[in-house]
């Protein structure tokens, strides 16, 4: 809007200010607390000048102290038009000077102040911080922390947020960031004020029914297409500089209401903005739309009988915003061109695809988006709006509520990457088998089978019959090479067969560990364990070598000396057997066939009988030696295993746990 044109729009307001009041005295504004200038103006956080001069505004603000306090003199305005002097209890840059009522304290003065200019902030007021500022409400202060479940909902947001950075994509918490980093900008400014944004399809008439709310012509309307080319508020009451400068709306586009009067009271506390048309063919504008509907707290949408089915409006718009229907009017404009019953049959009509975009309406006390049908031009149900927004803004709950339907929708959309199919996690079966299979890679089974034979081999050594031991020792000089003693074998698995079953051994959990996971997260997990994979194979193969049976003989039992003693015994009486045999013989001895013969065959079945029970009894040791012995290297492969990947996975399953739980809290009320 050209300067021009608000000159001319000033003139205009103040002459209808005129005629609806049919007084312009001094004493007609003396008569009423002095809230602001008549008629409508730019808002004094913005540039321009104010309706009325300093100098008037002071001298009525004099008058009004006189009324209010008679028989008392009036302070004496300061170089700015502020009070000064004993009496004074703070100082505001808007020239104008409070009523101060004889024996009121500096909090009851400031309560009286509800509508002067100047105040930007709640802050200023000396009151506690639930004071009323303006409506006589309590409300939560400037700069207060949100309470309830969503202050809840935004703490797990955050935590959720902090957790998932290196796990998942940032386009994913991209949305999530951006509720927190709002609802924080939301916080820190004035919970007094609720932000409406006028929202519609080009030639719909929100301009005109802005200008009907607002009781004046601050949006320009017309033919001319696009007739609003960037967004103007409207402000009820002071202390909404900070809002307005988030919206980034310029000073020179903040306008005031026409000041007093039942609808001034009733609209208390609202920011009203004008949008430009979300399908203007400008791309500019409609980059302006979805960036001020992002922020503010509600939003009114103007359909027109003609447009109110465009998919445009629908798609793009209502259906992506069903969850924030409480803080959603709908409102049917033009109805006067509409026939009959034909507006009721338009708004059922419209009623029905909002509730194909799944936003609920709210009828019958429920909560939901109001549908209501109105003519701008006429009038014709602006009034009933106007009383809903009044409720509205009274209530103060829309950024709380806006916030939360903020929430709903980034909780609705983090839910592919947290809520996993099935039970996720690493149970104890699973565990077990990896370790099988890793027992199985580096050969646990098989050493153990080896450290058995060679035990019962150095017990058959011991025990065994000289002339077995004899045999034997021939038959090892008859195969070439064979005259040493053969080493014990060494099981070791072939290098390329011991990889690949660690590798298939790894494959194996991760696809149980990460079975049901939301992919982000399975992904994390393949990558844990693939991390911790890199050099577990030469690791296997050194704990092979490190924690296999120690080199040498295996321990021998106390019995050995037994066993050794009493196949020697039997060997003798072989000896003896024979030689006495060999006597009688040659004649030397008497002869007597029968007691040689026995001791020798004593000596000969003796000798085996030993070596038999020496194997039975050395074969519960030899199977205990052989069971330690693969226990110490399954242990030794199972505790590699477990600190390379179990672990890991053990991390990021206990992760994604937690973050599992900061995601109930934060979808919890949501759906």
């Amino acid at each position: 809007m050209t300067e021009a044109n608000e000159a001319k729009d000033t003139k205009d307001a103040q002459g209808v200010t005129d005629t609806k009041d049919g007084k312009g005295s001094k004493a007609s504004k003396a008569s009423k607390v002095p809230r602001r200038t008549r008629g409508f103006r730019k808002d004094p956080h913005g540039s321009g000048d104010s309706g009325n001069s300093g100098e008037s505004g002071a001298e009525a603000s004099r008058e009004s102290a006189q009324e209010a306090a008679p028989g008392t003199l009036p302070e004496a305005p300061g170089p700015d038009g502020e009070a000064s002097g004993p009496g004074a209890a703070g100082s505001w840059d808007d020239g104008l000077i409070a009523r101060r009522a004889a024996g009121k304290g500096a909090t009851e003065d400031l309560a009286d102040l509800e509508g002067l200019e100047g105040i930007t902030s709640f802050e200023e007021l000396d009151g506690p911080p639930g004071a009323s500022a303006g409506g006589g409400g309590a409300h939560t202060p400037i700069g207060g922390a949100y309470n309830g479940p969503l202050r809840a909902r935004l703490d797990a947001l955050g935590e959720l947020v902090g957790l998932s950075r290196t796990r998942v994509e940032g386009t994913v918490l991209a949305e999530a960031g951006r509720v927190l980093d709002e609802a924080a900008a939301r916080r820190r400014l004035s919970a007094f004020h609720t932000v409406v944004a006028i929202a519609g399809a080009t030639g719909s008439g929100k301009s005109t029914l802005f200008n009907a709310l607002a009781e004046v012509p601050i949006s320009e309307t017309g033919l001319r297409r696009p007739t609003t080319s960037a967004p103007i508020a409207c402000v009820w009451s002071d202390g909404a500089a900070g809002l307005l400068d988030r919206l980034a709306i310029p000073g020179r586009l903040r306008r005031r209401p026409l000041a007093g009067g039942d609808g001034d009271e009733e609209l208390h506390g609202l920011v009203l903005v004008d949008l430009p048309d979300h399908d203007s063919a400008v791309v500019r504008h409609r980059d302006q739309v979805d960036r001020v509907l992002a922020l503010v707290d509600a939003v009114i949408w103007v359909v027109d009988p003609e447009k109110y089915a465009d998919a445009a409006l629908h798609e793009r718009y209502l259906r992506p915003l069903a969850g924030h229907a409480e803080i959603t009017f709908v409102v049917l404009n033009q109805i006067d061109r509409l026939p009959g019953d034909a507006a009721d049959q338009v708004l059922d009509d419209l009623r029905r695809l909002l509730d194909e975009d799944g936003m609920a309406l709210g009828e019958h006390g429920e909560p939901g988006a109001t549908v209501l049908a109105v003519s701008a031009l006429t009038g014709q149900g602006v009034g009933e709006l106007r009383e809903m927004l009044g409720r509205f803004v009274r209530e103060r709950d829309a950024a709380v509520l806006r916030i939360t339907a903020d929430v709903d929708a980034a909780a609705h959309k983090l839910r592919s990457a947290y809520v996993a199919e099935g039970r996720a996690g690493l149970g104890e079966r699973s565990r077990e088998q990896f370790t099988d299979r890793l027992a199985w890679a580096v050969g646990a089974v098989a050493a153990g089978e080896a450290a058995e034979r060679e035990w019962r081999r150095n017990a058959g050594r011991a025990c065994g019959t000289p002339w077995l031991r004899l045999w034997r020792w021939y038959e090892r000089t008859r195969t070439p090479g064979g005259g040493a003693a053969p080493a014990a074998p060494v099981v070791v698995e072939d290098e390329l067969t011991a990889r690949q079953r660690v590798e298939q051994a790894v494959r194996t959990v991760v696809e149980e560990a990460s079975a049901g996971l939301p992919e982000p997260w399975a992904h994390s997990v393949r990558e844990a364990a693939v991390r911790g994979a890199e050099g577990l194979p030469e690791e296997l193969d050194e704990l092979a070598v490190t924690a296999g049976p120690p080199p040498g003989r295996p321990p021998r039992p106390a019995w050995w000396p037994a066993a050794v003693l009493a196949q020697a015994a039997m060997t003798l009486l072989q000896i003896y057997g024979a030689l006495w045999l060999m006597g009688q013989i040659i004649g030397v001895l008497e002869p007597g066939l029968l007691p040689p013969v026995l001791v020798m065959l004593a000596g000969i079945v003796g000798g085996p009988f030993v070596e038999w029970a020496c194997g039975a009894a050395a074969r519960g040791p030899a199977r205990r030696y052989g069971q330690d012995a693969e226990r110490r290297l399954r242990e030794a492969a199972a505790g590699c295993g477990r600190a390379k990947v179990l672990d890991p996975i053990s991390a990021e399953l206990m992760r994604y746990r937690e973050v599992r739980e900061q995601y109930v809290t934060v979808s919890r009320g949501g759906g």
